[in-house]
């Protein structure tokens, strides 16, 4: 039976963690097992909210040619941006009914959409993202904020505003959230190890 109480209480209801989502613990496991050997270099990285799955994998890159036509040996020479933007024009078109078919799939088992992208000589392409609206509250103090951005010509809008100082914010405290990240999986450990119907 569902509590339609919807009140202050504790826990993190309706939080980032979901109690009708499936469980997200064996994502990287099934990508390895589902994506083909031969689509990037080594591991993808594969990032999981209650929203998306993004995959995102390093491609393959021809080795530079040297002006005599032999293949260069030195790490110093550069790869033509032509050429990176060739590899992943191919690869988006090549595999995008596969990608799709694995898209489908892990929505089906997660419930969730999958993103995808490609890591190329350390800049990444995404290829499609899921942007969701987050609703909010804000005060006159923190629209000033946002309206000072936009004046300046720094966002076109309040939520593009938003968004960039989400960024910001994120950037500048990634350490911090990413050891909130772990402190909240091991509460979820603990619960999950308790005694039962608590």
């Amino acid at each position: 039976m569902r509590n339609e109480h919807r009140g202050r209480g504790f826990g993190r209801p309706g939080g980032w963690q979901q109690a009708d989502l499936p469980d997200p613990a064996d994502v990287p496991d099934w990508f390895a097992g589902r994506l083909p050997s031969d689509w990037f270099v080594g591991k993808p990285v594969i990032e999981v909210d209650r929203d998306e799955i993004v995959v995102i994998g390093e491609l393959p890159l021809p080795k530079p040619e040297r002006a005599d036509g032999e293949d260069a040996e030195a790490p110093t020479e550069k790869i033509p941006a032509a050429t990176k933007e060739g590899a992943i024009a191919r690869f988006r078109e090549s595999t995008r009914p596969a990608r799709m078919q694995i898209a489908g799939e892990a929505q089906r088992r997660y419930a969730r959409n999958v993103a995808w992208g490609v890591s190329v000589d350390g800049e990444r392409i995404m290829f499609t993202q899921l942007a969701v609206p987050v609703m909010t509250r804000l005060r006159q103090q923190e629209r000033k904020v946002l309206d000072t951005l936009v004046d300046s010509g720094v966002a076109r809008s309040r939520s593009d505003a938003l968004a960039w100082t989400v960024k910001l914010a994120g950037k500048h405290a990634e350490a911090w959230l990413e050891e909130l990240r772990t402190a909240m999986r091991k509460v979820d450990d603990l619960r999950s190890e308790g005694p039962k119907g608590l």
